[in-house]
């Protein structure tokens, strides 16, 4: 199994799925996600990685209202949210219909959410009014992004989208910096699947990893979220080619 190398990754994008064929993967997939306990299985510190996450989004947005969960598969990050602020309004953004379906079915069952917006877009294309929202989560869904500018213009629209003191956070794939301490990670996460599950397994996620997904260094991002105007960025978690971090927009509406 070939590891992905930062310094070839510029090259293959042009070669990665197209969104219409990872959208028909996720609408195939929809009962992977559907799990509030375990989270994405395929990822390492899935729950602990969702728990961090929602809990440091509330606690630095206290009193938030208003909640755009991106790239929502089934609602789990919105569900767990919503433990932590009742009946704050949603919004629900993913290209599967089925997975927003679900999503819409669950967080509807929970009863603690205000009003339910649900949108099928790809976040690229995703316009939203601006300070709309207090906060915004986006789980395993930004590694699908692909040149430097659509990071750029996706984290401005995101940063244009929330309310003043509003935060993003991010659980997601990233890249090492390194590509010796890539191929360590890559093995380390490879022994993981093996051992959740087997070696078919291990090379089933490798295959769609490689085919669909183009993540990024932890330090890329964070040097973005500041160049679009986001400040107290915050790591929380990081384990192997996975990273849990956010920033919040300053109160003072900091233009770019």
């Amino acid at each position: 199994m070939e590891v992905m190398n930062p310094s070839s990754q510029t090259d293959r994008l042009e070669v990665k799925s197209t969104v219409e064929q990872i959208r028909t993967r996720f609408d195939a997939d929809v009962e992977r996600f559907s799990n509030l306990e375990t989270g994405q299985s395929a990822t390492i510190d899935a729950p602990l990685a969702m728990d961090l996450l929602t809990s440091a989004a509330v606690a630095s947005t206290q009193g938030a209202q208003s909640i755009l969960d991106i790239g929502c598969g089934a609602g789990n990050y919105t569900l767990k949210m919503l433990q932590l602020c009742p009946g704050a309004n949603v919004t629900v953004v993913d290209l599967s219909e089925p997975m927003l379906e679900r999503a819409q079915e669950r967080i509807q069952a929970s009863g603690q959410a205000g009003q339910i917006h649900c949108i099928q877009a790809d976040v690229r294309d995703l316009k939203l009014p601006q300070g709309s929202q207090d906060i915004i989560v986006a789980a395993a869904v930004l590694h699908h992004l692909r040149a430097a500018g659509e990071w750029r213009a996706v984290f401005a629209h995101l940063f244009d989208t929330l309310s003043a003191g509003g935060g993003l956070w991010v659980f997601d794939l990233v890249q090492a910096e390194n590509e010796r301490v890539q191929e360590l990670m890559w093995a380390r996460y490879g022994n993981y699947l093996s051992q959740f599950r087997d070696e078919a397994y291990r090379d089933q996620v490798f295959d769609y990893i490689e085919q669909e997904d183009s993540p990024r260094s932890l330090a890329f991002q964070l040097d973005v979220l500041e160049r679009v105007g986001f400040r107290h960025a915050e790591v929380l978690h990081k384990v192997g080619p996975f990273a849990a971090f956010g920033a919040i927009k300053p109160e003072g509406g900091l233009s770019r």
